[in-house]
This record gives C-alpha cells, structure tokens and sequence, in this order.
C-alpha cells in the first residue's frame, strides 16, 4: 500500500497538467508574438527604405529635369552668341580688310594725281592740266579748272613757264570704301624760261572721294 501511495503521489494532479498546458501556450504565443514584430519592423524598415529610394529618386529627377531645361534655353541662345561673334569677327576682318585696300588705292591715286596737276609745259599747258581735272570731283574740279583757265595756262604761255612735280612719299591718314585722306609730299621743280630751274618742297593734305569706282580728288590743302 505504502508503495502505490508512492507512485499516486509522484503524478502529477490534473491542476497541475492544466497550468503546465497555459505555461506551454503562452510560451508558444509568445514565441508565434516574436517573429510577426519582427516582420513588422522589418515592414517597417522597408517602408522606411522604399520611402528613401523615392525621394532620391524624385531629387535625381527633378536635377535632371532642370538641366533639361536649362540646356533647352541654355543652347540656342549661346549659338545664337557664338553665331553673332563669328559675324562680327567676319565683318570686322571684311571691313580692315576693305580699308586697307581702299588705303593703298587711294595713296597710289593721290601720288600720280598730284604729279598730274602740278606738272605741265607751255607748249601743251592746256592739254596738260585739262587731263589733270579729269582726276578731280566737284566742286573741286571746277575750281581748278577756273585756276588753269584764268592763272596758270596764259602765264605758262607768256612766261615758258614748265613744271615738274613729283612725290617721293605719301602715306594715309584715313581711308573706307568710299572716302580716304592722305598726305603727300611733293618735290617740285619750276623752270621760266631761260632762268635756271628752282626747287621747292611741300607737303598736301589730299581728299578723296570714290565716285563710280573711281577715287577722285575732292579737296587738296596745303600743310
């Protein structure tokens, strides 16, 4: 009897298999508590992540958005700049280039002009000069020609008189396509009839105009 009351006494009660059975089930909810907080903060993170990615994104959009635009703006306006200055240097080159034939041209014609109108002989004074105006513009011309008819031709005539001019430098002052200024120096020999030759020196402003292609003598003023 002493026995059996040993082996009853070692189970356990039927209060005692009820607790341990809650024990086992708040153990299991516990552990099943565990893993869905954890997915939770991983949800959690994710999220948190995913939201990160869209922000970035959106910022990277948005940057490259706006280089977009400002290249759209940005590159025609400076072709148009690039454009402009390669005109500008064309022109500026087209226009030195302009005046500095204009300046040789009109040095050259200056030169040979003043030697035309300041040499002549009494025998052909009249032909002489009279090719000599036609180097001139008005009203330049007109008052020359007045001078030769009125002056110089009768006192040529009368006197044998002859003179010989001739221009050892000339150089520009100002010179575009249609209107130049130079300076000349003239060497001029003066001979009245038997009398020995005299020499003079001088130096002229010459004016010029082109008219019809033509550079013609417009003012000519003593310096």
């Amino acid at each position: 009897m002493a026995g059996d009351n040993d082996t009853v006494a070692d189970e356990p009660s039927p209060d005692e298999l009820v607790e341990h059975d809650d024990a086992a089930d708040e153990t299991e909810a516990v552990d099943e508590t565990e893993p869905a907080d954890e997915a939770a903060d991983l949800l959690d993170v994710d999220a948190a992540a995913d939201g990160g990615d869209a922000e970035k994104a959106s910022a990277e959009q948005g940057a490259r958005f706006s280089w977009t635009r400002l290249l759209v703006v940005a590159l025609p306006a400076l072709a148009l700049i690039l454009a402009l200055g390669v005109g500008y240097l064309k022109w500026l080159d087209g226009t030195a280039r302009a005046s500095l034939t204009a300046a040789e041209q009109s040095v050259r014609t200056a030169s040979d002009s003043t030697v035309a109108i300041l040499s002549y002989k009494p025998e052909t004074v009249d032909q002489d000069l009279k090719a000599a105006g036609d180097r001139l513009a008005e009203p330049f011309r007109q008052q020359y020609t007045q001078l030769v008819k009125d002056v110089v031709a009768p006192g040529a005539k009368q006197q044998h008189i002859s003179a010989v001019a001739t221009v050892p430098v000339a150089a520009s002052v100002s010179a575009t396509g249609k209107h130049a200024v130079v300076l000349v120096f003239v060497d001029q020999t003066t001979t009245i009839g038997n009398d020995a030759p005299s020499q003079s020196t001088s130096s002229v402003r010459v004016t010029l105009d082109k008219v019809d292609g033509r550079w013609l003598i417009s003012q000519f003023d003593p310096v």
